[in-house]
């Protein structure tokens, strides 16, 4: 029997599942962030080690068949490479491979048909895989740049909804005692430097209480989760050009924003099935690591 180890390394965390050649889980394991960024391989690979050696241990083995990473950040050199071989130096494999999140989220949602895979986590991108296998792909720039409704872009509109409304440029929101209270601080004035000392990750979950404010009745805060879905479409519909056929396009979700029944979920999904040419919205919510260890399947074969 062959142990697959598949690993999605984000922003905010990062899970591990072992497999067997069947692709059966057996183990799974979460983590601190496994994203890379420049300069910071050693962290993210110890993030990854970390993870994936506790997700061994539970199936009695130390060393896997085969390991893929989906690692946020990977798309680009030489980051992707150095995780690469950071993780082959550990010996935790007898095959490594570091690529993407998102062509994960891809293979999980997708498999090999065609069609859009739309992720909203702590980032945000979409990818799609044309008929031809051609792949495309929109957003995931960045924080500083983009990440448009993503979770951190949503967490951090509602800490700016809330300065504003402590100082009067803004109206009073619920957001105010929700999220002092989720990060654990007394009153809006401590959520300031609790924001400037804390990991973008940790930001980024305040969107789900962003979401569950909006739930209640919150104006701004459903402002906020509507202005997260429109920008969450926006990349799915820059996609739909590159299909040619008016035929409906699937399109499979990702990410913890985009968990089952989120107002972002149900949003975004209104909005796409209103669309010509239509897009078709898959109701499962993808599990990247899933797709991780398909990859790693044809990487130990």
């Amino acid at each position: 029997m062959t142990i697959l180890v598949g690993v999605d390394a984000g922003a905010s965390r990062s899970t591990a599942f072992v497999a067997d050649d069947t692709l059966t889980v057996l183990a799974r394991a979460a983590g601190a962030p496994g994203a890379v960024r420049p300069g910071a391989v050693k962290e993210s690979s110890e993030a990854i080690l970390d993870t994936t050696r506790r997700a061994l241990e539970e199936t009695r083995t130390d060393r896997a068949g085969a390991l893929v990473v989906g690692a946020a950040g990977a798309g680009r050199e030489p980051e992707r490479g150095d995780l690469e071989r950071a993780l082959v130096a550990a010996g935790i494999a007898d095959a490594v491979r570091v690529t993407t999140d998102i062509e994960i989220a891809l293979v999980a949602g997708l498999g090999d048909e065609p069609g859009i895979l739309l992720l909203a986590g702590t980032g945000s991108a979409a990818c799609a895989r044309l008929p031809s296998g051609e792949l495309r792909r929109v957003g995931g720039h960045g924080w500083q740049f983009g990440d448009e409704g993503s979770g951190y872009w949503l967490a951090r509109g509602a800490l700016s909804a809330v300065a504003q409304a402590s100082d009067g440029r803004g109206p009073p929101t619920a957001l105010t005692a929700a999220l002092a209270q989720a990060a654990g601080v007394e009153g809006e004035a401590a959520l300031l430097p609790w924001a400037r000392n804390t990991s973008r990750g940790s930001v980024a979950d305040l969107a789900r209480v962003v979401q569950e404010v909006a739930a209640r009745g919150d104006d701004l805060a459903h402002l906020l989760v509507a202005q997260a879905a429109e920008a969450l479409a926006a990349h799915a519909r820059a996609l739909r050009p590159h299909f040619a056929d008016a035929a409906p396009v699937a399109v499979a979700l990702a990410g913890g924003l985009l968990g089952p029944g989120s107002p972002v979920r149900t949003a975004v999904t209104s909005l796409l099935e209103a669309d010509q040419p239509p897009l078709r919205l898959l109701a499962a919510l993808v599990e990247p690591p899933r797709g991780a260890l398909l990859l790693a399947l044809h990487l130990a074969t």
